[in-house]
């Protein structure tokens, strides 16, 4: 059943995503941004743990799933070393995903032969 939870939540997120390129004129650039601010605020507030809790890599795959690490890094940095951890906190919590992607961004870059459009 955590499949079924994890794949109709993470699509769920990737319709509202949809919905909002198709009937809004939001770019998709302002909604990265509005999904990871949205999964900032969850996470700050409580929320996103009980996403995370029922659908499993549906919710903390998603971009959505970034902001909540960012807001849970803060708070746990901010508990162990005081104000700086608004700054370390955030960083310290996303730094192994984001330098996964930049690894295998680059490793996919050297195995085909990325053009410009």
């Amino acid at each position: 059943m955590q499949y079924v939870n994890a794949f109709w939540v993470g699509g769920l997120i990737c319709v509202i995503a949809q919905i909002l390129i198709d009937k809004t004129g939001l770019t998709p650039a302002k909604i990265l941004v509005l999904y990871v601010v949205a999964g900032t605020v969850l996470g700050a507030l409580g929320i996103y743990e009980k996403l995370v809790g029922f659908a499993g890599a549906g919710a903390t795959v998603p971009l959505i799933g970034f902001g909540n690490v960012l807001a849970q890094g803060v708070i746990k940095a901010v508990d162990e070393s005081g104000p700086i951890g608004i700054i370390t906190g955030g960083l310290r919590a996303a730094a192994g995903g984001v330098s996964a992607a930049v690894f295998f961004g680059f490793l996919m870059a050297l195995i085909f032969d990325p053009k410009s459009k």
